[in-house]
């Protein structure tokens, strides 16, 4: 994709999982009543409200994905401005000379990373890490080991992420409020891995809409 595909692609990526996670935020605030403070669906949903208040047609593909992480660090309450909107911000330099799969697969191993880092967490904590790094890994295994397209490898990045949201489910909490309650946290899935995945399957759904199974646009969007 060219360039303005390439912007126009992530403004309906934003507008996607903005409007996903609005329309779970809810769900996302009683997942959260149940382990943590109550405010996940709220504050996220301000947070990617924001963004879209904020987002314009300027700068390259990189500075879009900067600013979308600067409004949710600056929108987003407690622990999540961070680990969403500063882990954006970060891995947006991956994108500064345009998306292609090589700069699609730095970007998520970047923005794991940053999440990794900044929230201390490993996989088994039960936090949006045992969401996002089967999610990444696999993608990553999907392009560079099986040369599958863009679309193929985020279809199989986000049978990941929810196979990790479900196994949220059934460990105890080691991070955050959640882990206050020791073994009480068991049977809840935790509300930063499924909104992780909501965002992934918003992103699905965008790429499904731009790509082919070859990593082509489709033809009404290429004209």
């Amino acid at each position: 994709m060219d360039e303005g595909t390439q912007r126009a692609a992530l403004e309906t990526a934003l507008e996607s999982v903005a409007a996903r996670i609005e329309a779970e935020k809810g769900h996302l605030t009683e997942l959260d009543s149940a382990i943590g403070d109550a405010d996940h669906g709220a504050n996220l949903n301000r947070g990617f409200q924001a963004a879209l208040e904020d987002a314009n047609g300027e700068g390259d593909p990189g500075e879009f994905v900067k600013g979308v992480g600067m409004a949710l660090v600056a929108s987003v309450g407690g622990a999540s401005g961070p680990l969403y909107g500063g882990s954006l911000v970060h891995a947006s330099t991956e994108f500064e000379d345009g998306i292609d799969r090589a700069a699609s697969v730095a970007f998520a191993e970047s923005y794991l990373e940053k999440v990794k880092d900044r929230g201390k967490a490993n996989v088994g904590d039960k936090t949006m890490v045992d969401a996002i790094t089967p999610a990444v890994h696999t993608y990553k295994h999907a392009i560079e080991e099986e040369e599958l397209s863009a679309l193929a490898a985020l279809t199989r990045a986000v049978d990941a992420a929810e196979r990790g949201v479900r196994f949220t489910t059934v460990i105890r909490a080691n991070k955050g409020r959640a882990s206050y309650l020791g073994w009480r946290s068991v049977g809840h899935p935790d509300p930063g891995a499924t909104s992780t995945l909501y965002i992934l399957e918003a992103l699905h759904e965008t790429a499904a809409a731009y790509l082919d199974g070859t990593d082509e646009p489709l033809a009404e969007d290429a004209e």
